[in-house]
């Protein structure tokens, strides 16, 4: 686990690391040999989405009933095998409904309930995330956006889940020049240009980061290239 969030309440140990953000807590584990991630929203009134089903559903099982036991929706993050691999087999233990880009759910091992957009809200009891596409790293990955309530210590700051766009050091994996530069002209346009610098990133993998750890090295992930 990296550094805690300044002025939450993170707790380590078990099947977890553990966000507590006021109304709503942000559990993460990895699950896989490959370090996936998968993360789990807790809303106060026991509403609970998970972000990327990718392995060991029984261990992502546990992590839904230390939140509660109710889970409500799995977002998948992008198309690619290792973060949908425990996606079936989750669905069917909770009877949660199915989220994913559109131009990625019919890859996913199961039917998506509902596709997603940039700019589309997904809500999890009373809290409401934003979509937010990142073409580049498959053509319908999505990243989501959590702004801490009102009750937390930092009330306002963003929490993205980014899969496999956003890393610690750079963007994800591309296959080609155009892809590349899709990747990139959306990490800029669509959050580096409208997320302070404070704003959280939890990857597909690995470590956590933050924004303004990353922004003063965008000019050479360009130089770089894919």
């Amino acid at each position: 686990m990296t550094d805690p969030l300044p002025g939450a309440h993170v707790t380590t140990g078990g099947p977890s690391a553990v966000h507590a953000l006021g109304a709503v807590t942000v559990r993460k584990a990895s699950v896989s040999p490959e370090d996936n991630n998968a993360y789990l929203l807790t809303a106060a009134d026991g509403a609970q989405l998970l972000v990327d089903a990718a392995f060991d559903a029984s261990r992502l099982l546990a992590l839904v009933a230390e939140g509660g036991g109710r889970l409500d929706a799995v977002v998948t993050t992008h198309r690619h095998w290792d973060h949908h691999r425990a996606l079936a087999e989750v669905l069917a233990a909770t009877g949660a409904r199915a989220l994913a880009g559109a131009e990625d759910a019919a890859a996913l091992p199961a039917p998506a309930d509902r596709v997603l957009a940039d700019g589309d809200r997904v809500a999890v009891g009373p809290l409401t995330l934003e979509v937010i596409g990142l073409r580049g790293h498959t053509p319908g990955s999505v990243a989501l956006a959590l702004t801490e309530p009102d009750d937390s210590a930092s009330p306002g700051r963003v929490h993205l889940f980014t899969g496999d766009s956003l890393f610690p050091g750079g963007p994800g994996r591309t296959t080609s020049p155009a892809h590349f530069r899709s990747l990139m002209t959306d990490l800029e346009r669509r959050v580096f240009d409208r997320f302070g610098d404070d704003t959280r990133v939890y990857p597909g993998h690995g470590d956590d980061t933050t924004l303004g750890r990353e922004r003063p090295h965008l000019a050479e992930w360009w130089v770089r290239g894919w």
